[in-house]
């Protein structure tokens, strides 16, 4: 019997990489990435590397089921140059001794488009303001439930670790969460994005991660990111959390070099937004840059959402650099 193998992985385009895949037939079944081959691919079709020398090669380094296919599984890989070395795109790599003990929660948003306008959208210039649509529920209230859904399954078919959906405050506007540790973390997001990519091919729509796909008076899209620590969640001590605003503060930055392009256009001090250039901190408060959960102010211990993350974000980046800002407190502690 013959299984498809879905190889996927990160181009080289700049500022944010997008997905690439190919299949690979193999005679075998297996979900463990050691049992797979590496395989090669032309790197000068990605932007990463030149015609005169253009292979690159893949490395698979996790596998799920494929939902989507019969008898077959998707492989997210990893992208190497031909010595085996990883190649300069490879934020994966850069990113894998993220420790486990770090638990991770992204928000993923997205406006599905269709036509050049937002799903349910007739114009732009007639569009009732946003406000009835977060969350909501009716056919004048929500466009595109039917490929959320199927998305939805997909994932929960696939074994990742989505916790939820909910429609966002723009109409076509949508959400889903991803919970996982460590860089699996950001695998799980990666292989979210590659369904739900995959799940709106069949319906001639696209999905745009812009953090700013409207001018004017709409929301924008971010991928707000919930972390917590083993000392965030055991410790009680609200110093620790002090530590960590502070420290974020100081490298803030550092954090928004990886927090993705025009994300300008986004962060504006408006639409629950703290501006691009200030940084703040507060309790159940979406216009800050750290939201703080009420429940981690009552017992002292928890996680904290960073709402500055643009949708369009390389997750691998993001974690590191919120990994850099927490080992700098652990240091001071």
């Amino acid at each position: 019997m013959n299984w498809k193998y879905e190889y996927i992985w990160l181009d080289g385009y700049k500022p944010e990489p997008n997905l690439r895949s190919k299949t690979k037939i193999l005679s075998y079944i297996s979900s463990d990435p050691k049992d797979l081959p590496l395989w090669g691919f032309d790197g000068s079709s990605t932007q990463q590397a030149e015609g005169k020398n253009s292979d690159c090669v893949l490395k698979p380094v996790k596998v799920v089921n494929d939902p989507t296919r019969k008898d077959a599984r998707l492989v997210l890989c990893e992208v190497l140059n031909p010595d085996g070395t990883p190649h300069e795109s490879n934020t994966r790599h850069s990113s894998a001794d993220i420790p486990e003990t770090t638990w991770w929660g992204f928000e993923q948003e997205y406006v599905l488009f269709k036509n050049g306008l937002p799903l349910g959208f007739c114009s732009i210039e007639t569009q009732e303001p946003q406000g009835k649509y977060y969350c909501g529920v009716g056919n004048k209230a929500v466009a595109g439930r039917e490929i959320v859904e199927k998305h939805l399954d997909i994932c929960l078919e696939a074994g990742l670790g989505i916790t939820g959906i909910n429609a966002e405050v723009l109409l076509g506007q949508w959400e889903f969460q991803i919970f996982g540790t460590g860089i699996d973390a950001c695998d799980q997001l990666w292989i979210a994005r590659y369904f739900l990519d995959r799940v709106c091919e069949e319906y001639g729509v696209d999905v745009d991660y812009h953090p700013k796909p409207l001018k004017g008076d709409w929301n924008g899209s971010g991928l707000h990111t919930n972390f917590s620590t083993e000392e965030m969640r055991e410790s009680g001590d609200w110093s620790v959390f002090e530590k960590i605003f502070d420290v974020f503060e100081e490298r803030k930055s550092e954090h928004m070099g990886v927090y993705g392009s025009d994300n300008d256009q986004r962060l504006t001090g408006l639409h629950e937004t703290q501006h691009i250039d200030k940084f703040s901190y507060g309790v159940a408060d979406r216009g800050a840059s750290i939201r703080i959960p009420q429940g981690t102010v009552d017992n002292k211990k928890g996680y904290l959402e960073d709402r500055r993350p643009a949708s369009n974000a390389n997750p691998y980046n993001i974690v590191s650099e919120i990994q850099e800002s927490l080992n700098r407190v652990e240091i001071l502690s």
